[in-house]
């Protein structure tokens, strides 16, 4: 029993002499007397926070709001450790960077800003992550692609957590483990705040979290900052810049967000004149009533692509329907509609769910001949993010169905391809993967439209399109790297 204990402890007791061997405890700031809440405010929600034994004690509330216990001093760069304890079954964070809306805002009274996600679920074992609270709504770095800092957090037990916010970079470890290690300029300057999150059901009620130990050292970070490790991949919303780490790992920019460099009309071999728009490093398709390909047309690499990692933000309008197609060749379906090539999807699922007859929804129909309505909410393998017409996109990282991609908010595409191997990820989640040379989708395709279309899918290497389907949607940060 003592080898064991000795064993598992090892790592945590590294990450404790690797975080002070460069500071000195007197450089440390305590946020938490240990005695009272003195330095602290309680915002937005009911929910109850308390001083036990030397701890911070927040008590779950059933009809509340989630609940913030926040620090009147707002912080800018820093290094801020604590160890907390959450009650499994309930869901918590740490606020970093964060304000409250203002009277005048729709969201008057609300906490927003990053938050270090405690998250108890087996399922999804997102601790360690980063949320946007109460702003864009979007987890910026889940642990998807992280599965040793997925297990880093302990249910049931104390955990060390350690959050880095210096300049651009976030970062987070859980238990000695590097969990995240995003690049986001969003905000600089804000609180700290301890979340109790809602809770929807009566057995969660009285369940508590509690903090001890939480310090912040604000001098000497750079001398300070853990070493990466190779498992917390760079996450980056900055636009228009590529980190070393990611120019080292083969990155580069597709579009270069000022020209028509690299791309040209999908049956010109010039860039259209009209029906695509260059402004402040966003690439804009117009509106054209919904019809496809009848403005400017789609747009192509020059480039043809097989082996590809590709990343891009995207914004659509209201009721908007567009796509990222690859393994395109131009020189089928030389006719009407758009050129042919796998397709992920970029659809305002709501509005074709709900059929809103405000939006008229054509798509060209090779067999007729004929532009037709779209039957809206008919087809699941419509829905943003699948391989459309093909294969339905699916939430495959959490017990939850798909996260809803809103109007006028950019979104993140991502599109591996490695031979055979396909994924789609959609705001760094994975939504679908396929083997594009297996059996079972060459099934798909022969009981699909794409039937006609030999080699659909399935050709060596192709073009990049973006889709021009009629209805104003706009791209950014568009970059690739080929393996």
């Amino acid at each position: 029993m003592k080898k064991i204990f000795f064993t598992s402890t090892i790592p945590l007791l590294v990450f404790f002499l690797l975080s002070s061997m460069k500071s000195k405890e007197s450089d440390w700031s305590y946020l938490f007397n240990g005695k009272d809440l003195n330095g602290w405010t309680s915002l937005q929600g009911t929910a109850n926070f308390m001083v036990n034994n030397g701890e911070i004690v927040g008590i779950s509330k059933l009809n509340s709001l989630s609940t913030y216990l926040v620090t009147n001093e707002k912080f800018n760069d820093f290094i801020l450790e604590f160890e907390v304890y959450v009650s499994p079954g309930l869901n918590s964070g740490v606020q970093f960077r964060s304000l409250v809306y203002g009277d005048n805002h729709l969201r008057a009274g609300q906490v927003y800003g990053y938050q270090c996600e405690l998250d108890t679920s087996e399922f999804r074992s997102w601790s360690g992550g980063i949320y946007d609270q109460s702003r864009r709504d979007l987890f910026l770095y889940p642990l998807t692609r992280n599965e040793k800092g997925r297990n880093a957090f302990k249910n049931g037990f104390w955990n060390k957590i350690r959050v880095e916010a210096i300049g651009d970079n976030i970062k987070t470890w859980v238990n000695g483990i590097h969990c995240s290690n995003l690049i986001d300029n969003t905000s600089k300057n804000g609180f700290i705040g301890l979340q109790i999150h809602s809770i929807q059901s009566k057995r969660d009620e009285g369940k508590v979290i509690r903090w001890r130990n939480i310090k912040i050292l604000e001098k000497n970070l750079n001398d300070n900052r853990l070493k990466d490790s190779p498992n917390a991949i760079i996450i980056n919303n900055i636009d228009n810049y590529l980190s070393p780490n990611e120019i080292s790992k083969g990155w580069r920019f597709l579009w270069d967000g000022k020209s028509t460099n690299g791309w040209r009309g999908a049956k010109t071999n010039d860039f259209p004149k009209n029906g695509w728009e260059i402004k402040d490093s966003i690439l804009t398709v117009l509106s054209s009533d919904g019809k496809e390909s009848e403005n400017g047309g789609d747009i192509v690499t020059i480039k043809k692509f097989s082996d590809f990692e590709l990343e891009l933000d995207f914004m659509i309008t209201k009721g908007a329907n567009s796509g990222i197609k690859y393994f395109v060749n131009t020189e089928t379906n030389k006719g009407l509609g758009s050129s042919i090539g796998l397709e992920y999807q970029i659809l305002d699922d709501r509005m074709h769910i709900d059929s809103n007859k405000k939006f008229k929804i054509l798509e060209y129909n090779p067999n007729s001949n004929k532009w037709e309505d779209f039957k809206k909410g008919i087809k699941k393998n419509r829905k943003v993010a699948s391989l459309y017409d093909l294969i339905e996109a699916e939430n495959l990282n959490e017990q939850r169905g798909k996260r809803e991609v809103r109007p006028n908010t950019w979104h993140r595409a991502r599109i591996i391809v490695k031979g055979g191997h396909v994924e789609h990820w959609l705001d760094n989640i994975k939504m679908l993967e396929f083997n594009r040379l297996s059996q079972t989708f060459k099934a798909l395709v022969e009981y699909s439209k794409y039937s006609k279309w030999p080699g659909f899918g399935t050709i060596p290497e192709g073009h990049i399109l973006l889709q021009d389907h009629g209805d104003k949607v706009s791209f950014k940060n568009i970059k690739i790297r080929e393996f």
